[in-house]
């Protein structure tokens, strides 16, 4: 199977298009959701502001490995043709050992072709071979349940339900925790993610 996506540090211009995919309904829903006051949410950084960010305020968003919450954000790329499709996030508690797993394919075309599944392999590969965290999790609204079942797919398991946790369409949804411990990706992947199907290349 070829290659599919490849992560890569995140530029201006991919913030550029962030925040214009976010004002489609679909992708703002699929991503972090809404905020109660209707603003398409985006945790880590505000797209808009960071466009015209200083250097500096740059560097403290997307190059500051002490930050606190740390976030490593990357954009998604299909190799292919190069071609900024998403943007992935993994938000790291390195006391607890785990990291939480936030993927947006905000190119709406570019949707049910397997570039979700390759960044999830990608960024699962890097938090237990790399970083070597002990449990990887995803927070899924249940409006979600195509991301859902490509977690479940993946090896998550389900631990709980979070009551009324997303705002959506003018009313409250639940949302699942769904995750995967160390010693479950060593038993789904014995050898490791299949480096045909994805590549991680983050050269920061």
């Amino acid at each position: 199977m070829r290659q599919l996506v490849e992560l890569k540090p995140v530029t201006k211009e991919d913030v550029t298009r962030i925040k214009t995919w976010l004002e489609d309904s679909d992708v703002s829903g699929a991503w972090f959701g809404r905020y109660t006051y209707g603003d398409p949410a985006h945790l880590g950084y505000e797209p808009e502001k960071m466009i015209n960010a200083s250097q500096s305020e740059w560097n403290e968003v997307f190059n500051d490995p002490h930050h606190e919450p740390h976030r490593d954000i990357f954009s998604i790329y299909r190799i292919e043709d190069n071609k900024h499709i998403g943007e992935g996030q993994l938000s790291i508690d390195e006391a607890l050992g785990d990291a939480q797993i936030s993927i947006l394919i905000g190119d709406k075309k570019e949707w049910y072709k397997g570039y979700g599944t390759a960044a999830s392999l990608a960024m699962l590969e890097h938090i237990f071979i790399n970083l070597e965290m002990y449990r990887a999790w995803v927070d899924i609204p249940e409006y979600n349940s195509t991301a859902k079942n490509m977690f479940e797919h993946l090896g998550f398991i389900h631990e709980g339900t979070l009551r009324k946790s997303r705002p959506h369409g003018g009313a409250r949804h639940n949302s699942y925790v769904l995750g995967m411990l160390i010693d479950e990706f060593k038993k789904k992947y014995p050898e490791g993610i299949d480096n045909h199907v994805i590549e991680w290349k983050k050269n920061i």
